[in-house]
């Protein structure tokens, strides 16, 4: 395996819970009005430091979406997606932009944010009216 090379973001940001890899900057957030299996989620415009993985077609509350998994360059751990199409004419917005489960990442202060048993279980993204 080759050197690691990670992006460092100057300025508040989310990072990976487990190894601490910079993934996003708040500035880039669009909403933060998502939830996902475990609990609240975010939409941001770019990340860094992830690998992609394969595209599959997923129902999510909000309708179908073509979405890819996001993955921490620095340890491996699933953080999020990436939304790559939407069928809904309502939901192309989503398109190019990324989820990360604020479960799943550290935010800007170094909280951790911690799932409640009454999370929703089923489908993912959908958001707060």
């Amino acid at each position: 395996m080759g050197r690691l090379f990670l992006v460092i973001l100057d300025g508040k940001g989310y990072s990976c819970k487990h190894c601490q890899a910079h993934l996003a900057l708040s500035e880039d957030i669009v909403s933060k009005s998502f939830h996902c299996r475990h609990g609240k989620a975010y939409l941001f415009s770019k990340v860094v430091n992830v690998t992609i993985g394969l595209k599959e077609d997923r129902m999510m509350m909000t309708g179908m979406h073509t979405v890819s998994d996001i993955f921490c360059v620095g340890c491996g751990s699933n953080v999020g997606w990436k939304y790559v199409a939407a069928y809904d004419k309502g939901q192309k917005y989503k398109e190019g932009k990324f989820i990360l489960e604020r479960f799943k990442v550290s935010g800007p202060d170094g909280s951790h944010y911690w799932a409640n048993h009454e999370s929703h279980v089923g489908g993912s993204d959908a958001e707060d009216a």
